[in-house]
């Protein structure tokens, strides 16, 4: 753990908002980005970054997207100096393998702690929104993650962040518990390479409300298509159960969200379907909320 920790804490800063503080990973130091989360800037245009050096500077929001909760920060790379993490494949990651969290709790900067990865692909509500959540993909893990690691990496064994620390669920207001959650990488440079782009952070949607099937069958079967929607223009019905999306195969309602958001509003994707027994496909053109 402790050679894992020598190759991420130098990407690993402390960053402090008007109303609190988390952490941040450099990820592109030539040009001077850092990605955090979205609620740990909490709606700032500049924030306090202070680096591993002890060295403080004033960084820029450049934007936001509160549905995945992911933010970017710049400071300027000649102000000081910047090691950018790198970032892992999400399918890289496995259940059981070592999650090693780094982050600023309480304000301890560069504090270190160690789990296992629980969970892959786990569904859960996020967002930086509580009043208004969105359905997203975590990495589920055991490494302790308290306020003030948000924002921060969770790493592997060779030192690559494969996720971000988001959220932790707790009993009773006692604390960590042992079950954190963090937004796959794969996830962070999307949303991050849109926000520095200055692309639209516009969700993707198809227009219907679909449930998981009770009878063990996977997929997501249609109980309402809305009028004049993408999902009623590619003739989509009732009763359909989506298999897949654009290739990727669909378990269950919570992983056709997830897969639609991975799309941009304005994309043609190929639905897969099962209509009465037989497969069927149709071409649907996404739609923004």
């Amino acid at each position: 753990m402790a050679a894992v920790a020598r190759v991420v804490s130098p990407s690993v800063v402390l960053i402090r908002a008007a109303i609190g503080q988390g952490s941040g990973i450099v990820w592109d130091a030539d040009e001077g980005y850092i990605v955090t989360n979205d609620h740990v800037i909490g709606g700032a245009s500049t924030v306090e970054v202070q680096f591993p050096s002890g060295e403080l500077v004033t960084g820029e929001v450049i934007g936001g997207d509160t549905a995945r909760d992911i933010a970017v920060v710049h400071v300027d790379p000649d102000e000081v100096e910047m090691v950018a993490a790198v970032f892992a494949p999400t399918e890289t990651v496995e259940v059981g393998q070592l999650a090693v969290a780094i982050g600023s709790p309480f304000d301890l900067d560069q504090t270190v702690t160690a789990g296992i990865v629980s969970a892959v692909n786990r569904i859960t509500e996020g967002g930086s929104d509580p009043a208004d959540p969105s359905l997203v993909e975590m990495i589920q893990t055991d490494a302790p993650i308290n306020p003030g690691n948000s924002g921060g990496p969770l790493a592997d064994r060779q030192g690559r962040v494969v996720g971000m620390n988001t959220q932790i669920r707790t009993s009773g207001g006692n604390g960590n518990i042992g079950v954190g959650f963090a937004v796959p990488s794969d996830t962070i440079v999307m949303i991050a390479q849109r926000i520095v782009d200055g692309e639209s952070l516009e969700l993707a949607f198809l227009g219907i409300r679909g449930e998981t099937p009770t009878d063990g069958t996977e997929g997501a079967v249609i109980v309402d298509v809305e009028a004049d929607t993408p999902a009623a223009a590619g003739g989509l019905e009732i009763g359909d159960r989506i298999v897949s999306l654009d290739g990727v195969p669909i378990a269950s309602m919570g992983e056709l969200a997830i897969q639609v958001q991975f799309h941009r509003p304005g994309e043609t994707v190929e639905v897969e379907f099962v209509r009465d027994g037989e497969r069927l496909v149709a071409d649907v053109v996404l739609g923004g909320s």
